[in-house]
């Protein structure tokens, strides 16, 4: 009976260094926190489980509906030491990316979208994320699986995003010009509004909605959405080679309008230079007529009519000289 109590209480001190007393120290590396629950509860730094975060990017309505407590965070170091009824809850807060096809419940290529047109495309990409410090509790208990959560969220917006995307610089062209607009809509930029293309040529764009809708996710699901990285978007086979025929067919039109434009501008460049080729011509025959005026003006000031004449009469000698024939009229009779 004695070999027993005593293996007994071996035993149980053997279970306590091993489950409770190993098990109590733990250390935080550099790029993950910690929160720690006591009986499962979280501790938190204000009793007052309603206080919301003071989110700006949240609406009031959000606000109200995700309000979670303000939680401890044990930063990097160690080693800490806990109580055995206390649970160590481990986060990486380092920056990750994840592809749009990840999803947990099943396997996929690529994310099937409808346009505005009707076409289903398929949109691929990453997104980069990192777990919101400030908000752990809603990354750690908000919900089951919070990634999956947010990618969800994320794709449900882009594909509503892509069923409604217009190319703004196409709703500028389709807009009335106004006077002083020198930019006047062409009928190859008139060409565009295929919903693919647009989507293709706007990217940067797309990339930049997605990024400012998704900045309310860290205080949904504790979840900071760094860059949306989507890089292609693929049109069903023969979609893409519809899409082909279009664009093989506007830059066609685009080569054959800038070689219109080309011809018209070397012909008004001839015509203008033919015009100042006249121009001159004209200019250099009443060039004489002029000085000639001028000089005959000044020898009647001078001289009066007699120095006129006295001065045809000179200028008519070398002109005989070369003449064939003269012509007497009556009046110089």
């Amino acid at each position: 009976m004695t070999t027993f109590a005593v293996g007994l209480v071996l035993g149980l001190i053997a279970y306590i260094f091993f489950r409770v007393i190993l098990t109590a120290f733990y250390i935080i590396p550099p790029d993950q926190r910690a929160v720690i629950t006591t009986f499962g509860r979280a501790d938190r730094l204000s009793e007052e489980f309603i206080e919301p975060l003071n989110d700006p990017n949240l609406s009031e309505d959000e606000k109200k509906r995700y309000t979670y407590p303000k939680v401890r965070v044990v930063g990097p170091g160690g080693p800490y030491f806990k109580m055995p009824w206390q649970k160590v809850h481990k986060v990486s807060v380092a920056t990750r990316s994840v592809d749009l096809v990840w999803d947990p419940t099943k396997k996929q290529e690529t994310i099937e979208a409808v346009t505005k047109d009707n076409l289903t495309t398929g949109v691929n990409g990453q997104i980069r994320y990192r777990v919101s410090e400030n908000n752990l509790y809603a990354y750690l208990f908000g919900v089951a699986s919070p990634l999956e959560h947010i990618m969800g969220y994320f794709v449900s917006v882009l594909r509503e995003r892509i069923a409604t995307f217009s190319d703004p610089k196409g709703a500028n062209f389709l807009a009335k010009p106004s006077a002083d607009d020198d930019d006047t809509p062409t009928s190859v930029d008139l060409s565009e509004g295929v919903s693919i293309n647009d989507l293709r040529k706007n990217l940067p764009l797309l990339n930049s909605y997605m990024e400012e809708q998704c900045r309310c996710t860290p205080g949904r699901y504790g979840v900071e959405l760094d860059a949306a990285l989507i890089t292609s978007i693929d049109p069903p086979p023969e979609v893409d080679r519809a899409l082909s025929a279009i664009n093989s067919t506007r830059n066609q039109v685009a080569a054959d309008l800038s070689t219109a434009q080309a011809d018209a501008e070397q012909q008004i460049t001839m015509s203008k230079r033919a015009v100042d080729i006249a121009s001159n011509n004209a200019q250099a025959e009443v060039a004489p007529l002029r000085e000639l005026a001028r000089t005959l003006t000044q020898i009647k000031q001078e001289g009066g009519s007699a120095a006129v004449r006295a001065y045809i009469r000179d200028l008519k000698v070398p002109l005989l000289s070369r003449a064939v024939s003269v012509v007497q009229t009556r009046e110089e009779q």
